[in-house]
């Protein structure tokens, strides 16, 4: 509790009158009694109502509270809070509300002084925008209540306990899909290739029409229909891909708002919605994590959910990748083939390890190895030369990408195909490596 505004500038005219009479008496100037004994009045009548306001403001039911908390939210995205204030005040209260966030939430609106009218509910709301993923609670939530006289103001926390999930940016994910797959694609820039050949599944028969070869032709149905009857084929479903996601301290540089994690999490998720719509199964592996976590390839598009709900508090660690380690291990639990995409921060000292476990992984798998690329590392290779400072930049940087070249090019060279790509651009380019290798029916 603590005094208001009010009481402060009646005590400090008290003070200020205090000091006139004492100034006056210094001076030799007498007054009439009365004008001490009205201050001494005035004092202790104000000492006596801040004190019976006081006690009035302590006796003063709190407020009840209701939180509005949406059970699941998207990381790096704003979204809205709601609070409901019940009360049975008799004469209307201007009140300050401050709810008790996490330390991984940014804020807007809070805190809002809110006006509550007698016998009436008040709802008002605030934003929160989750900078982690991971599972947040919520504790309580803060009022400053006014006293009936308005000379104090009593802080009150009332415990409030809500629970909430942040997953990564799912919002565009399960937002296309009311749109067709194509659609889609082409909105996020993917580049859907022209296919050079037939799928390798067999889908339909169908009439002959302009355009198909003779290989496509079934001549024991064109016989019994007496007309050209062709087979019509799609891309190879039922297929596996499985995601081993490196967690280690390299994945833990920031680009924009986002790690090189979270924008790694974010492009299997994609790539994830894309293959389960194909009709392949989709399953992930971790490694280099606090606990190593593995979820079975699974088709159907409700297997995103278990993906979602398997990742939403993954986090980066300190800890080294160890990729031979990672890949016994995948070898150990995924027997069928699988196209495996092998997510993480290529730096040229991996050369040797990397080389030798991404074989053994080959001759089971098809392999795909996906470096991120720092974005600073771009700015500085376009940056001008001025002076000394920027050219030992400028030559690092370029030491260090000629240095990751030659590591993907020994891979390419040894048939490991490598995907270098930004960060912001990794969803995008996997996807079309994707649809590229389906369509090519090389999975």
């Amino acid at each position: 509790m603590k005094p208001s505004r009010s009481l402060l500038v009646l005590l400090a005219l008290l003070l200020a009158c205090a000091i006139v009479l004492g100034a006056l008496s210094a001076l030799a100037i007498k007054l009439p009694a009365s004008v001490a004994l009205l201050w001494s009045g005035a004092l202790l009548a104000l000492l006596l109502v801040a004190g019976v306001d006081a006690l009035w403001l302590r006796r003063l039911p709190s407020p009840r509270l209701q939180r509005t908390l949406p059970g699941n939210l998207p990381l790096g995205r704003w979204s809205e809070v709601q609070l409901q204030v019940h009360h049975e005040f008799r004469q209307p209260l201007s009140i300050e509300l401050f709810d008790h966030l996490p330390a991984a939430m940014a804020f807007e609106h809070l805190p809002q002084r809110i006006d509550l009218q007698p016998q009436a509910q008040t709802q008002l709301s605030y934003r929160v925008r989750p900078l982690a993923r991971g599972h947040f609670s919520f504790a309580s939530c803060e009022l400053l209540l006014p006293s009936p006289l308005g000379l104090w103001r009593g802080r009150r926390v009332i415990a409030l306990p809500g629970q909430t999930r942040v997953y990564p940016d799912f919002a565009r994910i399960h937002g296309a899909q009311l749109l067709a797959v194509d659609d889609w694609l082409s909105q996020l820039g993917v580049r859907q290739r022209q296919r050079r050949g037939l799928g390798l599944e067999f889908h339909q028969l169908r009439d002959f029409r302009d355009g198909d070869t003779l290989k496509q032709i079934d001549w024991k149905a064109t016989a019994r229909k007496r007309t050209p009857i062709a087979r019509e084929y799609q891309d190879e479903r039922d297929q596996q891909i499985v995601f081993l996601l490196d967690c280690g301290r390299r994945m833990r540089s920031q680009d924009g708002d986002l790690a090189h994690f979270d924008h790694a999490l974010n492009a299997c998720l994609l790539l994830s919605y894309v293959a389960l719509r194909q009709g392949d199964a989709v399953g992930l592996a971790t490694f280099a994590s606090e606990q190593q976590r593995f979820i079975a390839p699974v088709k159907g598009q409700a297997h995103l959910s278990t993906l979602l709900n398997g990742v939403y508090d993954l986090q980066s660690t300190q800890r080294p990748a160890d990729y031979s380690a990672a890949i016994n291990n995948l070898l150990a639990r995924q027997r069928r083939r699988a196209l495996v995409v092998l997510v993480s921060n290529l730096r040229d000292e991996d050369d040797e390890e990397l080389l030798g476990a991404v074989k053994r992984l080959s001759r089971q798998h098809r392999v795909l190895l996906v470096s991120l690329r720092e974005e600073v590392l771009d700015s500085l290779r376009q940056t001008p030369v001025h002076d000394y400072e920027s050219a030992l930049a400028y030559c690092g940087s370029v030491d260090y990408l000629n240095a990751r070249a030659s590591l993907h090019e020994r891979l390419a060279a040894n048939g490991v195909p490598v995907l270098d790509a930004l960060p912001s651009e990794l969803g995008p380019e996997l996807v079309s490596q994707y649809l590229a290798w389906k369509k090519a029916g090389v999975l």
